[in-house]
């Protein structure tokens, strides 16, 4: 029986190598580590294209949740996302007025961005029992601007925002009641509003300029680093103590005893980043309001290392998915 959230490395490779790809304009296909496919659209300028299920959210911030899990992806790769198709399916007895909350929000963000939403499905079924939805986001980006997630050696890993931030608000929407017995209600009401901060849409489009490449740390969280240097043949060293965790989710991390390494952290912008640009890129995501952080580099030899304090060791992989038990 597979296990809960997303496939795990051996089984997706297993399935991904009897994938057909005969199209030569399919400059990146399925691939572990690629989470967009990359077409060629002109002589100039690439087609990025992305799809993510959205489930598991709070449905009071459906919309929002709609438009940038796809975005997202699509934005890492150097593109502006200009075009969104949803399919929202809803369970019996849901009411109009749902349904038009959630548009409204997923409209707002599209308007937010200049996105279009140019197709989809919509309808209620009885198979359904909370709302989801699939959304494919694409967008062109000049052949000169892609970026991929791969690094050289000497490359620096920052992050933005901070690590467990998916979790932890996931846990003050579904397990408020049981929550609230261990953390402040002013606690849980600032988990419940940190929502906004899972995209990293403004992230990718800021740093852009200053970065080999991006990666947004979803299901597995900073575990995407065994996907970057596996697909970039190189090591890395991350330093536990430069990793940042707000002090609400550092409490629910340790109330769950889950490991903020590898828990899913969908907002946390990876940035692959040359050493000459780290300062320019930390400083003017800063000015634009979004905290950024150096936790550590790629390098030539091959091993994965977490240093903590004096201690040196294997850095670790993706084993579960706690985040997909709250739901």
């Amino acid at each position: 029986m597979l296990p809960l959230g997303k496939l795990r490395s051996e089984v997706l490779n297993e399935i991904l190598k009897d994938i057909p790809s005969s199209d030569s304009k399919v400059i990146i296909g399925p691939r572990e580590g690629f989470d967009s496919a990359v077409i060629e659209y002109d002589e100039e300028n690439y087609l990025i294209v992305a799809t993510d299920p959205v489930l598991g959210v709070p449905k009071e911030h459906f919309g929002f949740f709609t438009y940038h899990f796809a975005s997202s992806d699509v934005a890492v790769f150097g593109a502006k996302q200009r075009w969104l198709i949803v399919n929202l399916l809803l369970p019996h007895g849901t009411t109009k007025g749902e349904l038009k909350e959630t548009m409204k929000e997923l409209n707002e963000e599209c308007r937010k961005y200049g996105t279009s939403i140019v197709g989809g499905h919509t309808g209620v079924y009885t198979t359904i029992k909370d709302i989801t939805a699939t959304t494919t986001a694409m967008g062109i980006v000049p052949k000169e601007e892609l970026k991929l997630p791969l690094a050289k050696p000497g490359d620096e890993i920052v992050i933005t925002k901070g690590v467990g931030i998916e979790f932890a608000v996931g846990t003050a929407w579904f397990k408020e009641k049981e929550l609230r017995k261990r953390l402040s209600a002013e606690d849980v009401r600032t988990l419940k509003e940190m929502y906004s901060l899972e995209t990293v849409v403004g992230d990718a489009k800021i740093a852009r300029p200053f970065v080999r490449g991006m990666h947004d740390a979803t299901e597995g969280g900073l575990t995407a680093l065994h996907e970057i240097a596996d697909n970039s043949n190189v090591g890395f060293e991350i330093y536990m103590e430069s990793i940042p965790i707000s002090p609400p989710v550092k409490k629910v991390l340790d109330i769950y005893e889950v490991d903020p390494l590898t828990i899913s952290s969908t907002g946390t912008l990876i940035a692959i980043t040359p050493p000459e640009n780290v300062e320019a890129l930390i400083k003017t995501l800063h000015v634009a309001g979004i905290p950024a952080f150096r936790i550590g580099r790629f390098t030539e030899k091959k091993e994965r290392l977490l240093i903590r304090d004096k201690d040196v060791e294997e850095f670790p992989h993706f084993k579960g998915d706690a985040y997909a038990e709250l739901y």
